[in-house]
């Protein structure tokens, strides 16, 4: 019997554009590209040469101060091109796929029968390692020190996120393939939605399945370390995204590595929002050819809009990505009297507008605007309505913004990652950029203890 975790404090926005459950029919694209940036943590060294033809599977490149932890290229091509910005940043390294697809082989193997050090050895040679995340720092994780638990949340509950269960369609043995592979390095929690307890996923084996049944952001896979094995100083938690367990069990049971994903293509300015099958590295004009009127005033975003990074059309599919969105930019909006008008279509998480009155299902489209300049912080517990976490969100805001290492430590920003002030960066009053004010924090401490 699963474990349940009820958790009261969060907010579900429902906006307009869900993805319908139905998959448009997307080709192979010509050229893909791998970007370090989608791995957060990650110092990269090129490994590959212009010109040069690869395997999938084949590493791009890798983590220049643990060289073991390469990136495994996509598809089968010629490296085309390694894009750097400025002061040499490698920004991307794109490969011109093959028509007929080749892949660097390796042994089919049972990871019931590895031990914990053989899974990690065959990750890590297979350029899949660097897809595993941790805590504390929330980056790509390291493998000089093993993890005390590993925690994969299994749905997702931002706003237009894209469904896993789409995902996990006809994968599902590969799903518990990945899931064995990872409870041989350490106890492996499963964390599922309240909906999905008569699915598969709750008889997945190997792991212990917990139930969380609250808003968002009960999804987060670090807000379910902080409820089922909290991070002490010199501990780490391995995080892995559920999709990246299905990479893993493709590994073992077909021996080659194959980024094959369903993401969903989203939002209320894509024409009919539905799912597709990509590779990573996957090209964003091509998915949208046809899908939007225009780019004018269109917010496009890799991922979700409250986590998510603005991209352009000329971007590709991050490794972590499972949706692509489109919202207003509403910078061509004009409003008579402002912020005094009742807004009867507006969202508002305090009963400010009219709009609570249709209802928690009515979908609202709302734009990328701020609405709004920076403020002080007001000592008002919006944050913690908000953050399903045993923290004191305002108080680590106000020790990360002074520079207070002692204090960050006390107040637990070993358990946080930026992902889960997203909600609260929603509500704020102040307007503060809290996920990089967070992300820059945690980029302080771990510079402080390296």
């Amino acid at each position: 019997m699963a474990n349940v975790i009820k958790l009261r404090k969060g907010l579900d926005i429902n906006l307009k554009g869900k993805a319908a459950k139905k998959k448009a029919d997307v080709r192979a694209a010509a050229e893909y590209a791998l970007v370090p940036e989608d791995f957060v943590g990650l110092v990269p060294k090129v490994v590959v040469k212009e010109g040069e033809h690869v395997k999938a599977g084949d590493p791009l490149f890798v983590n220049k101060k643990f060289p073991e932890v390469g990136f495994a290229s996509p598809v089968s091509g010629t490296v085309t091109e390694v894009v750097r910005g400025e002061r040499r940043k490698l920004l991307s390294v794109k490969v011109k796929a093959d028509a007929k697809q080749e892949y660097r082989e390796w042994k089919v193997r049972m990871p019931e029968k590895m031990d914990g050090q053989e899974v990690v050895n065959a990750l890590l040679e297979a350029g899949l390692f660097g897809y595993i995340n941790q805590l504390p720092y929330a980056v790509s994780a390291t493998p000089d020190v093993m993890p005390k638990a590993i925690v994969v949340s299994a749905f997702r509950d931002m706003p237009l996120s894209a469904d896993f269960e789409m995902d996990l369609e006809g994968n599902e043995k590969e799903f518990q393939t990945g899931l064995t592979a990872l409870s041989r390095i350490a106890t492996t929690y499963l964390g599922i939605s309240k909906t999905q307890a008569g699915g598969p996923l709750a008889s997945m084996g190997n792991v212990e399945v917990n139930i969380f049944d609250g808003p968002c952001p009960a999804a987060n896979a670090s807000v379910q370390v902080n409820h089922l094995c909290p991070v002490n100083k010199g501990e780490v938690v391995w995080m892995v995204d559920p999709t990246a367990v299905i990479f893993f069990g493709r590994l073992f049971m077909q021996g080659k590595v194959s980024l094959k994903r369903t993401i969903a293509l989203a939002g209320s300015e894509m024409k009919d929002p539905c799912y597709a099958d990509i590779i990573v590295g996957h090209p964003i004009s091509d998915l949208l050819k046809g899908r939007l009127d225009n780019l004018r005033h269109i917010r496009l975003i890799n991922g979700n809009p409250l986590t998510g990074k603005q991209a352009t059309i000329e971007g590709y599919v991050g490794g972590h990505t499972s949706e692509i969105t489109a919202i207003p930019e509403g910078d061509d909006r004009h409003e008579m009297f402002g912020w005094i008008m009742p807004r009867t279509k507006d969202f508002s998480a305090n009963r400010s507008y009219f709009s609570w009155l249709f209802g928690k299902n009515k979908e609202h489209c709302l734009d990328a605007r701020i609405k709004g300049g920076e403020r002080h912080i007001i000592m008002s517990g919006e944050y913690d309505s908000v953050l399903p976490m045993d923290i004191y969100a305002e108080y680590l805001i106000k020790a990360i913004l002074a520079g207070n290492i002692d204090k960050m430590e006390q107040l637990g920003i070993y358990e946080v990652a930026p992902e889960d002030f997203a909600v609260a960066e929603f509500v704020d009053s102040s307007k503060l950029e809290l996920q990089r004010i967070v992300r820059e924090g945690l980029d302080m401490l771990r510079k402080e203890n390296a």
